[in-house]
């Protein structure tokens, strides 16, 4: 399944580099199939979105994703895709920007012209890719401006009409700003795991050091030895005691000053709940486990 990674640091802007695929020769990469494109979200110093991502296709250049990528932000949202809408092309590469915001998205939503169809024209055009990812993110822009730039309010009610309108397996998600972060885990599909991490981590004097064989991300901030921060990530990334799954329907928010909170905004599950059966072939084998 696609891996997802967010970690916020704000008010903080911090130096971190990552790694979004293990080395070529590794064991691991020579004993997992190849992922269909990986991407890297932070912000520069104006609020800016910044965006490294690549399609991993026979044609691309697989260099870009053993490569470390070192940037500076108070936020940061890492993708590995396994695609299972739309084909191996940048567009379809997460992390996807639309209107100073940052989105990732692990799971699969059917039907995909009623999502379309949601979408104002202006709204439509913000789409360049072939993902329900992108467009489920469009209507999440669509509904922040209806509520009048609230982000916690118009990413919950594209989700909540996505439950009840359309076809869902699964809907996790990462939305970043320059200075705040959301996060929703969606059924109980997928797991999306939360560490408030205090400076130096458990043991107090520790630069942060996250690596997955299974996601293949690997994360590392010296920073973080002095200050706090909050990660999000589809499975726990080190041995640290306190890392917590998100319950399902649970929306994340952390705000630039480090607050965190909590709230159930989906209680029940999808009107129209997929199983794995229910999906093709590459969409069914793109969220398996790896």
């Amino acid at each position: 399944m696609c891996r997802l990674f967010g970690l916020s640091a704000a008010p903080q802007r911090v130096h971190a580099t990552f790694w979004l695929l293990e080395a070529p020769d590794s064991l691991a990469a020579q004993s997992r199939r190849e992922p269909d494109g990986t991407g890297l979200g932070a912000f520069d110093a104006r609020g800016e979105p910044l965006v490294w991502k690549q399609p991993l296709a026979a044609y691309a250049d697989e260099k870009f994703a053993y490569e470390a990528k070192q940037c500076e932000s108070a936020t940061f949202l890492a993708h590995i895709r396994y695609a299972s809408t739309g084909g191996v092309e940048p567009a379809n590469t997460h992390p996807f920007a639309q209107h100073g915001r940052l989105f990732a998205h692990n799971g699969v939503i059917g039907d995909l012209p009623a999502l379309e169809a949601r979408l104002d024209g202006e709204h439509r055009e913000l789409v360049g890719g072939d993902t329900d990812s992108e467009r489920f993110f469009a209507l999440v822009t669509q509904e922040t401006e209806a509520h009048g730039g609230d982000v916690g309010a118009g990413l919950t009610a594209a989700a909540r009409w996505v439950a009840e309108n359309l076809p869902v397996y699964a809907l996790n998600v990462i939305l970043t700003t320059a200075s705040e972060l959301w996060a929703l885990r969606y059924p109980d599909t997928h797991d999306l795991y939360v560490l408030q991490r205090s400076p130096g981590g458990p043991h107090g004097d520790r630069h942060l050091e996250h690596a997955s064989a299974a996601g293949r991300i690997r994360a590392r901030s010296g920073a973080l030895a002095h200050h706090r921060a909050v990660v999000v990530a589809s499975e726990r990334m080190d041995e640290d005691p306190g890392w917590r799954n998100l319950e399902p329907g649970q929306l994340l928010h952390v705000g630039a000053d480090q607050v965190v909170t909590r709230r159930t905004v989906l209680e029940q599950p999808p009107r129209h709940l997929l199983a794995l059966d229910d999906l093709g072939g590459h969409a069914a084998a793109s969220q398996l486990g790896r």
